[in-house]
């Protein structure tokens, strides 16, 4: 498995990686499958998936594991404490992190996305953040590695 984030990428240079990783599904695992700016367009939820349909790639949505709009503001907090934006943070509150395990992670079927990975190729685990120790898809990756035994490196720009 390996995860991926939108920033830091155009269209082509993500796909490029999600082919190098073998990635043959890509595992959303945003609340809301936008990103604000025509830089980014291209990772809108229709856009993205034709994309992906295009390179030969499975989409799966798993709102059940992206953060509620209460604990995002969690970390909106954190990031206006240390000076960061989204598109530059470099670290997870440590509330956020504990909360989103508790309320999301602990009671998401984990087992079912485990299921879904592919036998041949890998997955990819995907949201916005550029990279995985600003988002709430690296606790994920962990407790699949954990759990599961997945192996998992993260991919960036």
């Amino acid at each position: 498995m390996v995860t991926i984030g939108v920033y830091g990428w155009d269209l082509s240079s993500f796909l490029e990686a999600l082919a190098a990783a073998d990635v043959r599904l890509l595992i959303d695992v945003r609340q809301r499958r936008g990103v604000r700016g025509p830089e980014y367009a291209w990772a809108n939820s229709a856009r993205l998936q034709d994309a992906l349909a295009g390179a030969g790639v499975a989409y799966e949505h798993h709102k059940e594991l992206a953060p509620t709009t209460e604990l995002r503001h969690v970390q909106y907090a954190e990031d206006a404490r240390r000076g960061e934006g989204k598109r530059s943070r470099t670290v997870l509150a440590p509330e956020y992190a504990t909360r989103y395990t508790r309320e999301i992670l602990d009671q998401a079927p984990l087992d079912l996305v485990a299921d879904e990975l592919p036998a041949n190729g890998a997955a990819a685990l995907f949201c916005v953040e550029r990279d995985p120790e600003a988002c709430h898809r690296s606790i994920i990756a962990e407790r699949l590695a954990a759990e599961q035994g997945v192996a998992v490196s993260h991919l960036r720009p």
